[in-house]
């Protein structure tokens, strides 16, 4: 038996006893390829009655589609469905970081990526709490779809884990990646096997989905997000221009890079 397939059967194990024991187990749904295949192996592993679906909404940073997604793949197999939203925009958190210390780049990038924990994560978090708290359960595992394929970062998040940081004399989270060894025909595979279909982007020929313009994005994603909503588009060439920053980790303009 190879190391990684002992490891494999290790996390089935400590799955499995989460389970026993009423675990809430929390599907962190994007509307993207990832969280939805995802979501159809959780519904095969875990019972209904411990299985909540989180989606945080970006308003009009998000693309179109994507929290229906999630919230119809939700419903159709009977899991509550929570949308957690920040008290701020992407936008707005710029404009503050700018007028507060003009002195460094405006903008998340990939090793400070506020987008992520202000507008994702802790809005997330304070949810599953509450809810936590309204139905009785103690312990936590959260779901996300991250592979090991998408990024050397990622490829060295280990698949199952206590996560500490969140934890404290009330709830125990643990940090499960239920797809982490899949590569992205197997992710679509999922999806196709189960009857169902990914977000329309991708059949624009989108490689991600997250923003409309996320840091990470490659050109191809970017043209396409400004061809869906140039107002917004717009919007981000008047705050790059406005603080001196660029929002692409390239630190090429988007002007540029969607030309």
């Amino acid at each position: 038996m190879s190391a990684s397939q002992t490891v494999s059967d290790q996390i089935d194990q400590q799955i499995d006893q989460l389970v026993a024991e009423n675990a809430l187990f929390v599907g962190n749904h994007s509307g993207g390829k990832d969280s939805h295949a995802m979501l159809i192996r959780l519904i095969k592993r875990v019972p209904a009655k411990q299985l909540i679906i989180v989606h945080a909404s970006l308003g009009e940073m998000e693309w179109p589609g994507a929290m229906e997604l999630a919230r119809d793949q939700a419903a159709a197999a009977g899991l509550p469905f929570i949308v957690a939203t920040a008290t701020k925009t992407l936008l707005e958190m710029v404009e503050r970081r700018f007028e507060s210390r003009p002195e460094v780049p405006s903008w998340p990038s990939a090793s400070t990526r506020q987008c992520t924990s202000d507008l994702k994560r802790g809005p997330i978090q304070r949810e599953v709490r509450r809810y936590a708290k309204a139905n009785g359960f103690k312990v936590i595992v959260n779901c996300l779809g991250l592979r090991a394929q998408e990024s050397p970062g990622r490829a060295k998040r280990v698949p199952f884990r206590l996560n500490e940081r969140d934890s404290n004399s009330v709830n125990t989270w643990y940090e499960w990646l239920p797809i982490h060894n899949l590569s992205t025909p197997e992710v679509f595979g999922i999806i196709e096997d189960a009857g169902q279909k990914p977000h329309w982007a991708y059949a624009e020929g989108n490689d991600r989905l997250s923003c409309l313009f996320c840091i990470m994005a490659n050109k191809h994603d970017l043209k396409n997000g400004r061809k869906q909503n140039p107002e917004l588009f717009d919007k981000y060439v008047a705050l790059e221009q406005r603080t001196g920053y660029t929002m692409h980790m390239s630190r090429i303009s988007l002007l540029e890079l969607t030309a």
